[in-house]
């Protein structure tokens, strides 16, 4: 029997809430069992309308709280808790609060990432129903891109969606992937501040993309780590919610597609591109309303 491995004194978590103080406690009682202190933790609040549950209880547990005078979203209000870390916390793990945290899964991200050309390492995710979410992706291409946009919701099965997913999040052991999601990823605070940290015009989806993305073009290898796992509890959102993120998904796609196909030369092949996310956000919204 392998020994059990130690909280990491080492690693920074970072979580980010908007109107999310019904999720925190659960949260962070479990990120609290996962690090050596709780002043390792630092809660991101995004101007939420709970803030003063929130303050209560991050003052009661000891965990480090950042107020923002505005909604910056979810990549930027991560890069603003980096620069006030303690110098020995030299690990990042970005996590969701609607996600149950555990110290295998910690220490064993903590350990992934110390290897020099590892950029980021995500571990698998379960569902609440207990099934396997899709965490580990390949980066989008044009061809797998549109296909996935515009069939993914009518012909389940198609070869574009199937190899956007790949198949990494069903492994068993380590491999590498294109991209992990930024629900739960770690990766070295060194290596974070050197690329920027996620980029800003992301307010929120498709900033783990780029991330993954950036590293990959610098030669750095991001790593699926199934041997550990955490839970995802996510709440249902209202309808209008999911109308609002459904049209900041599509704008964050978009963003990216600007971002990896640069150039004029690229310009018509954008504007396809563009048109497909319009009509499948228009097909998503109705369905979303209905």
């Amino acid at each position: 029997m392998s020994p059990k491995p130690t909280a990491p004194a080492d690693v920074a978590i970072i979580t980010v809430s908007y109107n999310s103080s019904a999720q925190l406690a659960d949260f962070l009682a479990s990120a609290i069992r996962s690090v050596a202190s709780p002043s390792q933790i630092t809660v991101v609040d995004n101007n939420s309308a709970d803030i003063d549950i929130t303050q209560k209880l991050t003052t009661r547990l000891g965990v480090n709280l950042l107020k923002l005078e505005k909604n910056v979203g979810y990549g930027a209000a991560v890069n603003k808790a980096v620069p006030g870390l303690e110098a020995q916390l030299t690990t990042l793990l970005v996590c969701n609060p609607d996600s149950e945290l555990n110290v295998a899964a910690v220490h064993r991200l903590s350990e992934a990432v110390t290897e020099e050309k590892v950029g980021v390492a995500g571990p698998r995710i379960f569902n609440e129903d207990g099934s396997v979410y899709p965490s580990a992706r390949n980066i989008p291409s044009i061809r797998n891109g549109v296909g996935h946009a515009l069939f993914a919701n009518i012909w389940l099965g198609n070869p574009w969606t199937k190899n956007y997913l790949s198949e990494a999040h069903l492994q068993d052991s380590t491999v590498p992937t294109g991209w992990v999601s930024g629900a739960c990823l770690a990766t070295r605070r060194e290596l974070f501040e050197q690329v920027g940290g996620f980029d800003d015009h992301y307010f929120m989806y498709f900033e783990d993309v780029d991330l993954g993305y950036r590293l990959g073009k610098l030669g750095f290898t991001n790593l699926y780590v199934p041997e550990v796992s955490i839970k995802h509890i996510g709440g249902e959102s209202t309808k209008a919610t999911k109308k609002t993120m459904l049209r900041i998904h599509h704008e964050s796609a978009m963003r990216f597609i600007q971002v990896k196909y640069k150039g004029i030369l690229w310009a018509p092949v954008r504007g396809i591109i563009r048109i497909g996310l319009k009509l499948r956000f228009w097909f998503q919204a109705r369905k979303a309303t209905t």
